[in-house]
């Protein structure tokens, strides 16, 4: 992977200091600042232009969704990434609706941290397993993403684009749907963002529930 700058924020040394061996791991990554309070991690953000910040939920001053909105307004270019304790459906909530990409729990931070900074480097979503069954769960019971109505329908993709749907939906990357359809990774990247003009999504989550409700995936 191209080399990555990385802002963490977390108001406790012993978790940032684990944070640093952690990512100190990965060749061509670079710890470009840390902050021990929200305050401080959205004014480094915006100085520093991160590829990825990594936050705390739990902070001083701005908690972890508050500084991830304020980063996704005033440095969209910066993927951010969510370390909770907690994987409860109100967490979830608020982190999602700040705009971050990445939500994963610190008791899981060894296995999963890595492969989501480099996911949602990808300008893509990461969500621990435990997580994402929640998320899921919420979408199929309707208690989340509200109902796709109006023009928004099926019938605005074309064929490839409902395939692409079907496949994202399943839990595939953006390299596996470029595989099994045998077209190139820009291509899906391309397909996605036609997709989300034109049905108005914001996130994967969106796709997600609008695959369900069409038909598109089984649910059981």
């Amino acid at each position: 992977m191209a080399e990555l700058r990385i802002l963490i924020a977390d108001d406790h040394e012993l978790i940032r200091r684990g944070l640093r061996d952690l990512l100190s791991t990965q060749s061509g990554w670079q710890l470009v600042g840390e902050a021990s309070n929200g305050i401080d991690a959205v004014e480094m953000a915006v100085s520093l232009k991160p590829d990825i910040a990594i936050l705390d939920f739990s902070m001083p001053g701005l908690n972890g969704p508050e500084i991830a909105k304020q980063i996704v307004e005033k440095v969209p270019q910066t993927g951010v990434v969510v370390l909770t304790m907690h994987d409860s459906e109100q967490v979830i909530r608020e982190v999602l609706h700040a705009g971050a990409r990445g939500l994963v729990l610190k008791s899981d931070a060894d296995s999963d941290l890595l492969a989501a900074v480099e996911v949602v480097a990808e300008n893509r979503h990461f969500f621990a397993s435990r997580v994402a069954e929640l998320i899921l769960r919420e979408y199929l019971t309707g208690n989340t993403v509200p109902a796709i109505t109006g023009k928004r329908t099926v019938s605005q993709l074309t064929e490839r684009e409902d395939e692409v749907v079907r496949l994202l939906a399943d839990g595939k990357t953006s390299k596996q749907v470029a595989m099994q359809l045998q077209i190139s990774i820009r291509t899906v990247e391309s397909h996605r963002i036609n997709i989300s003009r034109k049905l108005g999504f914001s996130s994967i989550a969106d796709l997600v529930r609008y695959a369900i409700r069409n038909g598109i995936v089984a649910h059981s």
